[in-house]
């Protein structure tokens, strides 16, 4: 089962620039549009996909930009792996990595598309 965080349903247009902003790039259209609907998602098996007030924070911490230049980290397990998108291509596949090794050369794909990897997880809004 998906569920909200504990934020409101839609992250409000300001909430999107801002992630924008904190981001230094174009965010995905799909995680944005999710956004537009849901502003985040926790599964119950701790699967994160972030909200658009945390995916700054998320990225600068895990120094995103320095260690995997042209992606942005979008979720996490809970466990220590994170869930990258790139975020120039609007078909991105989802990778994985342990939020330890950011290199891109050992990340794996988890799903071909943002869209099918929200699926993947259980109920999800319409995006």
């Amino acid at each position: 089962m998906v569920e909200s965080v504990p934020r409101p349903t839609a992250a409000t247009p300001a909430e999107v620039t801002r992630a924008r902003s904190e981001t230094a790039m174009s965010l995905p259209s799909a995680l944005v549009t999710l956004w537009r609907v849901r502003d985040g998602l926790l599964t119950e098996s701790g699967v994160a996909v972030y909200s658009a007030r945390d995916i700054g924070e998320r990225n600068a911490t895990y120094e995103i930009a320095r260690y995997a230049p042209g992606y942005v980290l979008v979720g996490d397990d809970s466990g220590g792996r994170g869930f990258l998108l790139r975020a120039d291509d609007p078909d991105s596949a989802v990778f994985s990595s342990g939020l330890g090794d950011l290199n891109p050369a050992d990340f794996a794909v988890v799903s071909p598309d943002f869209v099918s990897w929200l699926a993947s997880l259980g109920p999800t809004p319409s995006c």
